[in-house]
């Protein structure tokens, strides 16, 4: 029985099967070799790669060309942990020890944990991986008194929510979150595998737990593989905003 889909759409399925063995970064053909190659028109070829480009699996970059791009993953805001959220996209998270340190808070930590300067502060920097693609670097500052001994644990095994709520009887039931535009810092680029300058997100986020602050992460992401997108209801509703990041 004949495809009666459009040929755009053909097009579509057989390219998304042929780009799914390449790697990220990976070029494909032009508009003008695809549309030779299928023997469809220029303008059947650029609707295929629009409809990829939009499924976030291609990227064009002016004056250089089509790339494959890396696979779409939402990231709520929620007070859900990276292991959870990547789980539950059906990827396999992981994290990679960076630095762990104990600190005071100074002027500026102190009021985000609403305690006074000098406070007893510790912090957990991770590479966080999703099928072992580098996929954000956290820094985590906890107040030091309500998770007593968590830099001795295994902190690349496990979960820090989990380790929080099993260890220390931790659940977050509040919390703020933000983002914001940055430019990778130079240390950061070779850990995303990012070029120097490139835009980042940075998530950061305040977790409380029974009126207490204990944890604040800044969280950095590749800045081109994610949108933020958002439901708007009407003022008056409850939730009137849910906002969402989307890969691309």
């Amino acid at each position: 029985m004949a495809d009666a889909r459009p040929k755009y759409q053909r097009l579509v399925d057989r390219l998304r099967s042929a780009i799914a063995d390449l790697p990220v970064g990976a070029s494909v053909p032009s508009e003008r070799a695809l549309a030779d190659d299928a023997g469809v028109s220029r303008m059947t070829a650029r609707k295929a790669l629009d409809a990829l480009e939009a499924e976030g699996l291609l990227r064009r970059e002016v004056g250089r060309g089509t790339f494959v791009s890396r696979p779409a993953v939402s990231l709520p805001l929620m007070l859900t942990s990276f292991s959870e959220d990547m789980r539950a996209r059906g990827l396999e998270p992981s994290s990679r020890l960076l630095d762990t340190a104990r600190l005071v808070a100074d002027a500026e930590l102190a009021a985000v944990f609403h305690v006074d300067v000098g406070e007893p502060l510790v912090r957990i920097d991770r590479l966080r991986l999703a099928d072992g693609a580098p996929f954000a670097i956290e820094r985590s500052t906890l107040l030091d008194r309500a998770v007593p001994g968590l830099l001795d644990a295994d902190l690349e095994r496990v979960s820090l929510y989990e380790l929080l709520d099993r260890d220390h009887g931790i659940h977050f039931d509040a919390g703020q979150q933000s983002i914001r535009a940055a430019i990778v810092r130079p240390g950061d680029a070779a850990i995303l595998e990012l070029g120097s300058g490139d835009a980042v997100l940075e998530l950061v986020r305040t977790s409380i737990a029974a009126g207490v602050v204990i944890e604040h992460t800044v969280s950095t992401y590749p800045g081109d593989r994610f949108e933020l997108s958002a439901s708007i209801a009407p003022v008056t509703a409850p939730g009137a905003v849910r906002s969402a990041l989307r890969a691309r």
